[in-house]
């Protein structure tokens, strides 16, 4: 082969190589307390970043409930990154507490610079001035709580940080949103939890989002379970992450692990979808009432089962041992 064309041929091969390495942009939104899955969500995202994988731009509660941005903030600041900018809807609803009071454990324990919620920047404004800022199609949106932040993302009107509106704004700034939300499980009947609390919301975010969209389901994480092998590993010590699992799953009187809804939505949104799962094309209507039905169309990608679910638990949970890097 000519000298030039073997040049020119490994020019090629670092350049791909280049681009495979550049992390994902997230803005990670999060309902953090009703559920703990969400602090093993944040675990992924910065063992994540932590690897170089993902760089986090924002993190956002879509959740009024008065622990949710401290919870935000120590786990920032356990993973050494005290200052990523932090948002919560200012609305007064939703507003769903922590039934096993972990969030207060934790929020008591470890330091934090964000003391409540009113120290976080309103939603949409932080949103629309991380978005503007950014290369265009780069940023994918991890969202695993409720759509109130993105519907009203999506109503927002021009303002200090981009002439565009809220749905111009997503079409030129966002590559994917990534979702866990819906199911298509036959026992809750489509009435999934992140999508019928602030149905109004999903309904907008369903209709309306011009980017492309891919959920993890309600079966998806129901099956693979985590947290077990967390609590037990002794050499984690002084973990807001095992002491949330720790607290709320003795609580329950759980011995088999907490479904993993959250991570999943992570994992796929950082790492890809091989080979942890296949994906289907379809759509959904929400209905007054929260829940989603299926209907004709492809305007979704949809997870489906590929890697059996012990497997992909304990990908997941290994993730979620990951310790905060020493700086």
């Amino acid at each position: 082969m000519p000298k030039f064309l073997v040049i020119i041929l490994c020019m090629l091969s670092l350049s791909v190589s280049a681009q495979k390495k550049q992390p994902v942009a997230v803005i990670f939104d999060t309902d953090i307390a009703p559920d703990y899955d969400d602090v093993g969500a944040m675990a992924l995202l910065h063992a994540f970043a932590d690897a170089g994988e993902a760089k986090i731009l924002a993190t956002i509660s879509c959740n009024a409930f008065e622990t949710t941005v401290p919870t935000i903030s120590l786990l920032n600041t356990y993973f050494g990154r005290p200052n990523i900018p932090t948002g919560i809807t200012k609305k007064e609803k939703p507003n769903m507490n922590c039934s096993q009071k972990w969030a207060e454990f934790i929020v008591e324990k470890y330091p934090h610079k964000l003391k409540s919620n009113a120290d976080a920047i309103e939603a949409t404004k932080l949103y629309r001035q991380i978005l503007a800022k950014q290369p265009d199609q780069s940023v994918t949106i991890i969202t695993v709580g409720f759509f109130t932040n993105l519907a009203d993302l999506l109503a927002s009107q021009p303002d200090e940080f981009s002439k565009l509106s809220g749905k111009d704004l997503i079409k030129k700034k966002v590559k994917l949103l990534v979702s866990m939300a819906a199911g298509l499980n036959k026992e809750n009947r489509g009435h999934e939890f992140n999508v019928h609390i602030d149905t109004k919301a999903s309904q907008k975010v369903f209709t309306e989002w011009n980017t492309p969209m891919l959920l993890s389901g309600f079966e998806i994480g129901e099956k693979i379970r985590t947290g077990i092998r967390l609590i037990n590993n002794e050499s984690i010590q002084n973990s807001p992450v095992k002491d949330a699992y720790q607290v709320a799953l003795t609580k329950d009187k759980n011995t088999i692990g907490r479904n993993s809804w959250d991570q999943t939505a992570v994992l796929v949104a950082v790492k890809g979808i091989e080979p942890y799962f296949s994906t289907r094309k379809l759509d959904f209507e929400i209905k007054d009432d929260g829940t989603n039905v299926l209907i004709p169309g492809e305007k979704i990608i949809y997870l489906t089962e590929k890697m059996p679910a012990a497997e992909v638990a304990t990908i997941i949970e290994d993730y979620m041992m990951h310790q905060p890097k020493k700086k």
